[in-house]
């Protein structure tokens, strides 16, 4: 696919496993259904932290794009996650995707830049560029938390203006003044690079602020509210923007507000779990299952807002 436009809502699927951790492929196909068909889904993205890429093997990170690939066709395009230890192994991940049938390779932020990668252009460069040498896919940035360390400062992301390849940033920085800093630096040195916010805790703020889309997990549970969302933000309609958030804001708090974070991708799979549309919300570890008083909490959220299940 050439010319890939990152715009509209790009939907990061959840991956549905079975009780003894293996990946439930119906499930995945009903999930797929769901969440991939609306009108306003204009890509998909899969492998990332809500599709728990860290835990796949090679073949299994492999088999979830081509059955992706086959069910969407080839007029969305497929954003694969590549999460690293190490160059060389980004290098082979991106180079999978690739063969596999991906369009885009998303990359994470290695762990070993948290000790201060985030300011040093070094890093981000020599990572993009051996990406790049490597493959003929395009590639998205994944900015994650600026607190964790795994965020790039605004002068770093700037250091990536002159790229073709580059096509759009992932922005999760968890900041929203280096959010609005890194969309207007963006959009004046490098207007080709679409800027998708994720911060669920502020997705309304951030869309508000400017935005070229969004990327978010919560669309494999509420894919039509935030391409409700979407819809009327790229209309200016604060008032049709305010109304969707009023709907959006108990789910979020539901999937994000408590501790722990780390199991917010798990209550996602809680409330797909009950509209019926995967089998069950079992994680793979080191993610655990939510408390029962969790999801119970989840499913009485999940009725107040009358989703639907297939």
């Amino acid at each position: 696919m050439t010319n890939i436009v990152l715009n509209e809502v790009t939907v990061a699927t959840v991956l549905p496993f079975k009780a003894d951790f293996s990946i439930d492929w119906s499930s995945y196909d009903r999930l797929l259904e769901y969440c991939t068909t609306p009108t306003g889904i204009n890509a998909v993205f899969v492998n990332g932290h809500a599709g728990e890429g860290a835990t796949l093997s090679p073949q299994e990170r492999i088999e979830v794009i081509t059955r992706t690939r086959s069910f969407i066709g080839k007029d969305k395009p497929l954003l694969a996650g590549i999460i690293p230890y190490c160059t060389s192994d980004a290098i082979i991940q991106a180079k999978e995707a690739e063969q596999a049938g991906a369009d885009v390779a998303v990359l994470f932020p290695m762990p070993q830049f948290a000790a201060g990668a985030s300011n040093d252009p070094r890093y981000l460069l020599h990572y993009v560029d051996s990406v790049l040498d490597a493959t003929q896919l395009p590639v998205s940035i994944f900015q994650q938390d600026v607190r964790a360390g795994l965020g790039f400062s605004t002068s770093v992301l700037a250091e990536l203006a002159g790229y073709e390849r580059i096509i759009a940033i992932k922005e999760g920085s968890g900041d929203i003044q280096l959010y609005e800093d890194n969309l207007r630096m963006l959009r004046e040195k490098a207007p080709h690079i679409s800027i998708l916010p994720s911060n669920y805790h502020w997705l309304f703020a951030q869309v508000a602020i400017g935005a070229d889309g969004i990327l978010s997990g919560m669309a494999s549970m509420v894919p039509h509210l935030l391409c409700e969302l979407w819809r009327a933000a790229s209309a200016n309609d604060f008032n049709a923007m305010s109304s969707v958030n009023d709907r959006l804001y108990p789910i979020v708090r539901s999937i994000y507000g408590a501790p722990p974070l780390i199991d917010m991708h798990t209550r996602l799979k809680v409330g797909l779990a009950h509209m019926g549309v995967i089998e069950n919300a079992t994680p793979r570890p080191p993610l655990l299952p939510v408390t029962a008083d969790t999801a119970r909490r989840i499913a009485a959220v999940v009725d107040s807002a009358g989703l639907k299940s297939l």
